[in-house]
């Protein structure tokens, strides 16, 4: 999918942020070779993932992207 946006001149400049379980090192180079913005592995637990995201939403609008 990172290829199909880095290819496309309208969306190569979104911001991606990648959300997985894997922590593989293969995983995260490979995304960040195409462009991810982050790489984040998810914990497993609910409330660890519910806390991640209201982190993200608490620090994504201090962000500047280009427009």
């Amino acid at each position: 999918m990172l290829a199909e946006i880095n290819s496309a001149p309208k969306l190569k400049m979104i911001p991606v942020v990648i959300m997985t379980t894997s922590a593989a090192d293969e995983e995260i180079l490979k995304s960040y070779a195409l462009s991810a913005r982050c790489y984040i592995a998810k914990p497993v637990n609910f409330s660890q993932v519910a806390k991640l995201v209201r982190w993200i939403e608490d620090w994504w609008p201090v962000v500047t992207v280009p427009k």
